[in-house]
């Protein structure tokens, strides 16, 4: 907030407007709910919360047993992207992002069924597929006791030189719907919540919105808490 003419009020104001709901709101309906007149300072003053919610994040490892896979994002194409005429993955538009989920598998003793539940989450935007972008994520982001799960995806050959155990299993429908759930759970999400709120993203500050959407999953059952803890970040993580 530091050098912003804009008035703590404002700050405050928008803050809660971006704690009040899980779904959030986009710069433009942030703007219409302050009465702004202009567009471009509350633009960049959402961006910089969400890069303090990103910086705080940052802080965090994640441990124990993880799930790790990569989802695929439609962002804005610029003008030579499109000239290119790319398809499937890594077409232009098609931003790949690693999604990270830091999950505990439960077996019920007496019927054998497992479940699963989860507590914190990651999400980074990768600028492709190659096996030391993907060793630089989880150095960064891991605790090195970890137990990491991925399909056999030859960008992950390197896992293990960073963690405690790294299991790869051939990509299938069980794997995305069991060993993989909390992840491709939090990627569906992530898509619905970004095509409601957002007309379009473009690919430079996708990770911008990610900060956020994994921010307030982080911590989902703050409740009215939450507004005071992006406070602290605003303050702590600019």
């Amino acid at each position: 907030m530091q050098g912003s003419n804009l008035s703590f009020m404002i700050w405050y104001k928008t803050m809660f407007l971006m704690t009040a709901t899980k779904k959030g709101f986009s710069s433009k309906e942030i703007q219409k709910q302050l009465g702004m007149k202009r567009y471009e300072p509350v633009w960049a003053m959402v961006h910089k919360l969400r890069k303090a919610m990103g910086n705080r994040d940052a802080r965090y490892t994640l441990e124990g047993m993880i799930e790790m896979d990569e989802g695929y994002f439609t962002v804005e194409s610029s003008e030579i992207e499109k000239s290119k005429g790319k398809r499937g993955r890594g077409a232009a538009g098609k931003t790949p992002v690693s999604v990270m989920a830091e999950s505990t598998q439960l077996e019920d003793i007496e019927t054998g069924e497992k479940t699963s539940h989860c507590r914190y989450f990651k999400a980074k935007v990768l600028e492709g597929h190659r096996a030391d972008l993907i060793s630089d994520t989880v150095k960064g982001s891991f605790d090195e006791t970890s137990i990491v799960f991925t399909d056999d995806s030859t960008s992950y050959v390197d896992i293990s030189d960073y963690v405690e155990l790294h299991f790869a299993e051939k990509s299938s429908d069980k794997l995305t719907k069991e060993t993989l759930r909390w992840v491709h759970i939090t990627i569906s999400n992530a898509k619905r919540n970004f095509l409601g709120n957002y007309h379009k993203i473009k690919g430079k500050y996708l990770q911008m919105y990610l900060n956020e959407f994994v921010y307030k999953l982080n911590r989902r059952y703050f409740g009215e808490k939450l507004f005071d803890r992006l406070v602290i970040a605003g303050i702590t993580g600019l």
